[in-house]
């Protein structure tokens, strides 16, 4: 492989990883009609999971969306016994793809390696609900747990949001939102998030074929989302466009370094260290988008994972191992 090769950045595991996916030959999302590609994403999603933690809480809620329609939410927790702080997990999928099942186990093994509760929403997803449906249904989550929290057991006074992917972009946008209402948050955490309206960046160039998101991928889910490209520029799709960041909660990131979002995710940190916020931003090397759900096969997985609780623990107040 030559030197500027980007493929030579992978680890040899993550190698691997996309050499057994191309193997198995199966179409890629983007050539599918949604429905097929959301049920082929759910096939795929607990591959190289590691085993689900069993929880001592596990509970499936439901709550009204603004316009009425009710939301499901899973709440996992390591313990039955309250107060816990709680996190509102948002799971990625290109606003498209993706569910409460899919990042389950990611859920349970922060809520686990954390000690704290973690709230999975199944918002709403494109094409059948357009942009900015994902963004009302996050937020109006974020409030309903402050609002409604305690009553589950949950300590409010310690909040945090976060999601990965798409669901970065959420948790982001959701900060924001939480800042402008007042409504204080512990931490934002951040698994590489879409940040940018246009994919224009050198890291979107060098990753755009052969490390699991290319470039007709995320083209199709935006189309999906938000078919007129110049409404892309919306801060609410793309958190780079806010008007200004200053005094939003504390972020934590974990990028990954072979990914076309690395580029606006490490634009977006700078972009927060720059308004006074506090971030703490990792890259995990050689490795791609999604990683994070391959804990059995990608030893990167288990460390972010193991970064993101720390994060979590040193953000609530509970920094003991």
């Amino acid at each position: 492989m030559k030197a500027h090769d980007p493929h030579a950045l992978l680890t040899p595991a993550m190698r691997g990883v996309l050499e057994r996916m191309r193997r198995a030959g199966r179409p890629p999302l983007h050539t599918l009609a949604p429905a097929q590609a959301r049920e082929a994403y759910a096939l795929g999603a607990g591959v190289l999971e590691l085993p689900a933690p069993a929880l001592a809480r596990v509970q499936e809620l439901r709550m009204p969306a603004r316009d009425g329609q009710a939301l499901a939410l899973r709440l996992v927790a390591p313990a039955a016994q309250a107060p816990l702080p709680a996190l509102l997990y948002l799971h990625g999928g290109g606003f498209t793809i993706g569910s409460i099942a899919t990042h389950d186990v990611l859920c349970r093994r922060l809520a686990q390696l954390a000690g704290c509760a973690v709230l999975s929403l199944a918002y709403r997803l494109a094409p059948e609900h357009p942009f900015p449906t994902a963004q009302h249904d996050a937020w109006d989550a974020l409030r309903w747990l402050a609002a409604h929290g305690a009553g589950l057991g949950l300590d409010t006074t310690r909040l945090a949001v976060g999601g990965d992917s798409a669901g970065g972009t959420l948790a982001a946008v959701c900060a924001i939102l939480a800042r402008d209402a007042g409504l204080p948050l512990a931490l934002q955490l951040l698994f590489y998030p879409g940040c940018a309206a246009f994919q224009d960046t050198p890291s979107h160039r060098r990753f755009a074929q052969g490390f699991l998101l290319e470039a007709d991928a995320i083209a199709w889910f935006f189309d999906q989302v938000l078919p007129e490209r110049a409404a892309r520029a919306d801060w609410r799709f793309a958190p780079l466009n806010a008007p200004d960041v200053d005094g939003v909660a504390p972020a934590w990131f974990g990028l990954a370094e072979c990914d076309p979002l690395v580029d606006e995710g490490v634009a977006y940190a700078d972009r927060l260290r720059a308004a006074g916020v506090a971030v703490d931003l990792e890259i995990y090397r050689g490795v791609v988008h999604e990683f994070i759900k391959m804990g059995r096969a990608i030893p990167e997985a288990r460390t972010a994972h193991a970064d993101a609780a720390r994060a979590l623990r040193r953000a609530f107040g509970d920094d003991h191992p």
